[in-house]
């Protein structure tokens, strides 16, 4: 039995936060829940809320002018400067209706990969296309998952229980929604008690740095206490730990330097990329190597000699039509932010395919059909797509 871990106070991620934008397995002992921090002495605070709340107003504005007074979302041509195809809109909107019918009292969905991290794709793919996470369709969908997220962290140690997937992308949701969902109508009265999304995110935050200090990699695997590493848990991690930055949160550079160093080492000269155990083992996993090319560019480390090889890889594989190996929705998740960063062009011919694909995959319900169940699948084929909408902060070049 793994080892419980708890929380180094030390860690310094208190920062000022500033107003912006499956392999599910290992989990740890229990825990004690008793001993929860008080709000007071998580540091949160939104200099910048005056901006916000002119900004909301301001998005209002234009909605209202450009919708016929609907509270929706702007339209994605507003925000990117390129028009978002109707076809295109209308499949991923038929996605998200289906997720919506099928979403729990609890905010979470019917899938063998239950989870907080699990729910967070679903958040990810209703703040993907713009949708006013307050006032628009979707909004009470949206608080119903990102407070079933909260209610699964451990409220001592910050961890999303399951395993670092899901904290990795349960973290990831959270930094994308935290300064656009209203806190003040997330919770009931009675539940006033919770965590905020800027403290739930605080709080993932410093159970993510706890965990990489522990790892002699610098990384993460399955467990918050486990001594070893992979690329795809470690992926998911960063990327919720670059979001957070760019949402505000103070990461410190050593942790993403850390981090980055582990993909240096994991990654070979030809551009393929390990999963585990260092060098060696390397093969065709488009998906590894897209997550390596996508980390290199969201760290704004382009300048690495890793990130050109992993990249042309990604790019010379990717037009002789090679596929890889795994699951197709996946790859194509990280594909097609790995292709958005490094090679717009390429990305455009790229993402062409990918919408014939879809529109082939989409049954009547909504759903896609994919190597994963419904609910998978159909997440991660709309936030493959949700690139076109240019919408989510993490998404941007």
């Amino acid at each position: 039995m793994a080892r419980a871990i708890t929380i180094d106070r030390e860690t310094s991620v208190a920062g000022s936060i500033l107003v912006s934008g499956t392999a599910l397995a290992a989990g740890i002992a229990a825990i004690d829940r008793n001993a929860r921090p008080d709000a007071s002495e998580l540091p949160l605070t939104k200099p910048h809320v005056g901006k916000f709340i002119i900004g909301l107003a301001l998005a209002f504005v234009i909605a209202t002018a450009l919708g016929g007074g609907s509270a929706s979302a702007q339209l994605p041509e507003i925000r990117s400067g390129e028009a978002v195809p109707q076809d295109v809109r209308d499949l991923y909107h038929r996605g998200l209706t289906f997720l919506a019918q099928q979403q729990n009292d609890d905010g979470d969905w019917d899938t063998s990969h239950r989870g907080a991290g699990v729910t967070a794709l679903a958040v990810l793919c209703f703040l993907g296309s713009g949708e006013d996470p307050n006032f628009g369709r979707f909004a009470e969908n949206i608080r119903q998952a990102l407070r079933s997220i909260i209610r699964q962290q451990d409220p001592r140690t910050g961890y999303f229980g399951g395993s670092m997937y899901h904290h990795g992308f349960a973290m990831l949701a959270l930094a994308e929604a935290y300064g656009a969902v209203d806190d003040a109508a997330l919770w009931s009265a009675a539940e006033r008690d919770q965590f905020s999304l800027g403290q739930s995110l605080e709080m993932a935050v410093r159970g993510a740095l706890t965990s990489q200090k522990s790892n002699p990699h610098g990384a993460w695997r399955y467990s918050p206490s486990g001594t070893d590493a992979d690329t795809s848990v470690a992926g998911a991690v960063l990327m919720g730990l670059l979001a957070a930055r760019n949402a505000g949160l103070e990461v410190p550079d050593e942790a993403i330097h850390r981090s980055i160093g582990y993909f240096i080492k994991m990654t070979a000269n030809s551009g393929q990329v390990a999963y585990s155990g260092g060098i060696g083992a390397f093969d065709e996993s488009l998906a590894r190597i897209a997550i390596a090319a996508l980390v290199y560019a969201i760290a704004r480390r382009q300048d690495l000699p890793q990130y050109e090889a992993t990249l042309g890889y990604l790019i010379d594989r990717v037009r002789a039509g090679t596929t890889g190996h795994g699951g197709a929705q996946y790859q194509n998740y990280y594909q097609a932010q790995a292709l958005f960063q490094g090679d717009y062009e390429g990305w455009k011919l790229w993402n062409a395919g990918l919408i014939r694909e879809l529109k082939a995959a989409q049954l009547d319900d909504g759903s896609f059909r994919g190597s994963q169940d419904a609910y998978v699948s159909t997440t991660l084929s709309l936030l493959s797509l949700a690139v076109n909408f240019r919408f989510l902060p993490i998404y941007e070049r």
